[in-house]
């Protein structure tokens, strides 16, 4: 087996702040833990100029029915599979425009697959098992910035001619020579050291917020900062549309019931239908012609 050198990781320094934790009182170690989260945010702050490049290349890939999928392991693994299980009930996205796929397989998702992130050919079968293709993205996500299973998914992804983005938090891991886009915030040790569940974690969590939540709102998914794309699948988000239409257009209650009724419970065709005081079949009209967003076709829609 090859020797990995530890040493040459960031992530699995030992962090100075938190040398005698297990001697400290609850509290302390609390605050030891916070002042150590806080940094995070910042490190994310750096790497917003390759976030927003990713962004873009995400959106656009969307737009040509494109796919965005995440490829980690072990914890990297199951932020991947958060974020991308969270987008169909927030933005009301189809189900496979953004996959997670970790190394181990669904079992890995709640109980550690031993070896399976060393296996770097079990991710060319995942994305080939998802017709991987040119207009597919994917980000390869891994704390350390060197799991085999990562960089065999993004050679794969290379070899076809996909955008490759790498997120990572150690500024010389292998995977950022890889990347098409490199984002790479450095959150330092760990509190435990080699613990990347925890800072390393959290960045990784952020920058996937930013990169669905912002691609949701470059292809038309957000309105204002509402999420007008919502389903209505259960009684809490039923009341979530009304509430969306009613603080979209300033309408009363009944009114943004009754335009709900009559489209189906269609978020953005009941606000156009009420913004721009037309019927169902020429909101949805307008909206096809204008990308399925509501700002466009307002602006588009004459007076």
């Amino acid at each position: 087996m090859q020797k990995i050198n530890l040493s040459e990781m960031i992530t699995e320094s030992r962090n100075p702040n938190s040398e005698h934790i297990d001697n400290c009182s609850t509290l302390e170690i609390l605050k030891i833990i916070n002042n150590e989260d806080k940094q995070v945010a910042l490190a994310v702050e750096k790497e917003l100029y390759n976030i927003a490049q990713a962004v873009d290349a995400i959106s656009q890939s969307f737009l040509k029915q494109g796919r965005l999928i995440y490829l980690g392991a072990g914890t990297s693994g199951r932020l991947g599979i958060l974020d991308a299980s969270e987008c169909p009930p927030t933005y009301g996205s189809p189900p496979q425009q953004v996959i997670g796929l970790i190394a181990g397989g669904t079992p890995a998702i709640f109980k550690a697959v031993e070896n399976a992130e060393d296996n770097p050919n079990q991710a060319i079968n995942d994305l080939a098992n998802i017709d991987f293709g040119t207009n597919d993205i994917l980000v390869g996500i891994a704390a350390s910035g060197r799991t085999p299973y990562v960089i065999g998914g993004m050679q794969y992804a290379k070899s076809l001619g996909a955008i490759v983005i790498s997120l990572c938090c150690n500024p010389k891991a292998p995977m950022i020579k890889l990347a098409d886009i490199a984002i790479t915030p450095i959150v330092g040790a760990e509190v435990i050291t080699g613990s990347s569940r925890m800072k390393a974690g959290t960045a990784q969590k952020l920058v996937l917020n930013m990169l669905t939540t912002a691609s949701m709102i470059k292809i038309g998914k957000v309105y204002g900062n509402l999420m007008v794309d919502v389903e209505a699948t259960n009684a809490k988000l039923i009341e979530r549309q009304i509430s969306i239409v009613m603080q979209a257009t300033d309408c009363s209650r009944e009114t943004a019931i009754v335009a709900l009724n009559k489209c189906n419970k269609h978020c953005k065709t009941a606000i156009l239908m009420i913004l721009a005081d037309i019927d169902e079949l020429q909101a949805k009209k307008i909206l096809l012609q204008n990308n399925d967003s509501i700002r466009k076709a307002i602006n588009n829609h004459p007076a």
